[in-house]
Formats: structure tokens, C-alpha cells, sequence
């Protein structure tokens, strides 16, 4: 059998979407070839049975132009797939749908993200099936969608060794990983480290803030983010790092001591369980969490957005020592290995794809 796949990005350096490059390595282990058509294309280690093509972004096409690429490829490469996956661009398959039909080729879509649009649900009456992470990840009903969780490479997101992170360094390390966005909630965590430092006079703790600023809306909020950390004298607490290379990510989550995400609830955060297969305590919001974490559900998991209880989770977790942070972050890696690998999410993609491509057309 041999697939085609199509995504908004192949570049294991960049911030968002080089964790994909991991995912078309594992589909490469069951398929005679993999062909794979993004939108812009960077640097990529990819084996010998993957083809990539892109549209063009890279170097500033434009959309015509796109979209000329687009249908030349589905067409040129039509012998060499079978199957179609089309990863969080539901625009391809409302652009290449009646096409793959007519060639009798099957098309999953993964799609994870809460919001709702005609071309999505045009997408979804094209597609053959539906993958998304959890039942709140994929808003439309349709008896063509499957829950099949999220997907981890744990054989990279992993302990970097059993020992202190920093050895000698009494310096409490909290990380965000995440677009600096209105809805990330970063204020949400600015304001209980004004709790932490300012109330409690727990003066050990930084906080690195680390994702992209994508819009001008987003450029505002953290502008607003910076207006609060002067008034609260918070400066020499925080930073802001910007975007990392994905490369990065595994270094970046062992050198911390707790991981907050804030998100609402929603899909399950790739963020969250990057931190988890790290062994790295997490405190989330997302009460999607709840069955992933649920013998951690009172420790981890933030009931309201409430500046007290988030900073008394946090001081929860500093007054612990090492060996105790130490072995919640094992039980935590151990559930996103056990419920969350990249390796057990792709064939559960790759079987369910082989059981719609031997139904009648």
C-alpha cells in the first residue's frame, strides 16, 4: 500500500508543526511510499520511501499558484497512493474530495480544534472517516468520526537522566508552552506568581514563557502581559522566549520543574503530554485531562480560573522535594506512554484506513 499525505508543513526546526515530521517517519515504517504534499517546505531527515513536494510557500508564491501545484501533484502522483490523510487542513479535501472519490481512493482527515467553518463541514462530507484526540477536539457529529486520543514520540520526549535538573540551583523553574494568546491564559499564571512572590514571599521561582506571537491581537495581549508584570514588579521573573525549534522542546521541558497550561477545555493539548513524556509535573485546566490524569485530578487539575488555587497547586508542587516531583513525573510518563505514543496512535490510524479502504465504493 502506498499513502499520500497532505499538512500545512514539513520542517523538523519549526516551533509548531515539527512534531509532523516525526509522524510521516512512522507512517514510512508500514507503507511501500509515502508521498507527501505541504504548503511550505523546510529542512527534513525523512527515508528513502518518502517523496515530499510543496506547494510553494517558502519562497513566496502565490495562491494560484498553490492551488495549480495542488491539482498538478494529486494528479501526477495519482499512481502512487492509495489511501489519502489529509492532517488539519480540511481545505484539501474540499479541494481534492471529488477527485480521490472518482479515483476510488479512501480519505481520512485528522482534525483537532474547536472551531467550526463551512469548509470544514464541506470536509467532512467528503471524507471516508475522521480522526480527532477526544470527543471535544472535533465539534460536528458525524458517525464517520473516531476518538483515537493523541500521539507522542516518546522515544524523544524523555527523561534526560534520574538526577536534579540543575544541580545546586534552589531556583523553582516553571515553563508555558504555548502561543501567547488571549485564550493560552497566560495572565491567568502572571497572576498567581503575583500571589507566589508578592503574598506568599516565595521568591525562588521564574517562569519562562515560551511560543510564537502570530497575529497583532496576540501582539496586544502580550503587551498587555508586559503592563502587568511592571506594575506587579514581576520583570526578573518572567521571560519571554519567543518560538523554539522543536528540536529544542525535549532540553527545554528538562531543565524545568513544572509545566502549567491553561488552556480550556478542549482538544488534549500536544504541549501537556510533550511534558509528561518528560516526566514533568503538569498542571492543566483542560478538564479533557480529567481521564488522563485522573489519579492526579485534585493535584493537577485547576477546578476554576482562580489565581489563589492555581498558586496553591504550584506551591504544592515546590514545597515537594526532588524525589517526590521526581516520582509523579515517572507515573506521568508512564501514562502518556502507555495512552499517548506516536507509534500506537499511527496504527491505530494506519488499521482504521486499511478497514475503509476495503469497503465498497
Amino acid at each position: 500500500m502506498k499513502l499520500l499525505i497532505l499538512t500545512q508543513k514539513v520542517d523538523i526546526d519549526d516551533d509548531v508543526l515539527g512534531f509532523f515530521h516525526d509522524w510521516i517517519k512512522e507512517f514510512a515504517k508500514y507503507y511501500d511510499g509515502v508521498t507527501v504534499i505541504a504548503l511550505s517546505v523546510g529542512k527534513y531527515e525523512l527515508p528513502r520511501n518518502v517523496k515530499v513536494l510543496s506547494l510553494g510557500k517558502e519562497t513566496g508564491r502565490s495562491r494560484l499558484k498553490y492551488l495549480f501545484r495542488f491539482y498538478k501533484y494529486i494528479w501526477r502522483e495519482r499512481k502512487n497512493y492509495d489511501q489519502v490523510f489529509v492532517h488539519m487542513n480540511p481545505e484539501y479535501v474540499v479541494l481534492g474530495g471529488m477527485f480521490w472519490r472518482r479515483q476510488k481512493k479512501k480519505i481520512g482527515l485528522w482534525y483537532t480544534h474547536r472551531a467550526v467553518d463551512l469548509k470544514l463541514r464541506l470536509a467532512a462530507r467528503l471524507a471516508d472517516i475522521i480522526f480527532t484526540a477526544s470527543k471535544e477536539s472535533f465539534r460536528l457529529t458525524s458517525k464517520k468520526v473516531k476518538v483515537v486520543g493523541h500521539g507522542i514520540n516518546i522515544d524523544r520526549f524523555k527523561p534526560a537522566s534520574p538526577e536534579p535538573r540543575v544541580k545546586g540551583d534552589k531556583i523553582f523553574r516553571i515553563i508555558y508552552v504555548g502561543r501567547v494568546s488571549r485564550i493560552k491564559n497566560q495572565k491567568l499564571l502572571i497572576e498567581a506568581l503575583d500571589v507566589l512572590t508578592n503574598k506568599w514571599n516565595l521568591k525562588n521561582i521564574r517562569l519562562d514563557l515560551i511560543g510564537p506571537v502570530s497575529n497583532q491581537q496576540d501582539e496586544n495581549y502580550k503587551n498587555d502581559l508586559g503592563k502587568m508584570l511592571q506594575k506587579m514588579r514581576l520583570e526578573n521573573y518572567v521571560n519571554f522566549l519567543g518560538s523554539l525549534p522543536y528540536r529544542q522542546m525535549p532540553g527545554i521541558y528538562n531543565q524545568a520543574d513544572l509545566s502549567v497550561n491553561l488552556c480550556p477545555t478542549g482538544g488534549v493539548d500536544k504541549a501537556v503530554l510533550e511534558a509528561m513524556a518528560c516526566g514533568l509535573p503538569v498542571i492543566v485546566f483542560n478538564k479533557t485531562f480529567l481521564d488522563i490524569l485522573s489519579d492526579y485530578r485534585e493535584k493537577l487539575i485547576l477546578q476554576v480560573c482562580d489565581r489563589n488555587e492555581l498558586a496553591g497547586k504550584i506551591k504544592e508542587i515546590m514545597g515537594s522535594d526532588f524525589k517526590k516531583r521526581e516520582e509523579i513525573g515517572g507515573k506521568l510518563r508512564e501514562i502518556a506512554g502507555r495512552n499517548c505514543s506516536l507509534g500506537s496512535l499511527v496504527k491505530v490510524l494506519i488499521s482504521n484506513l486499511h478497514e475503509i479502504n476495503q469497503r465498497k465504493n
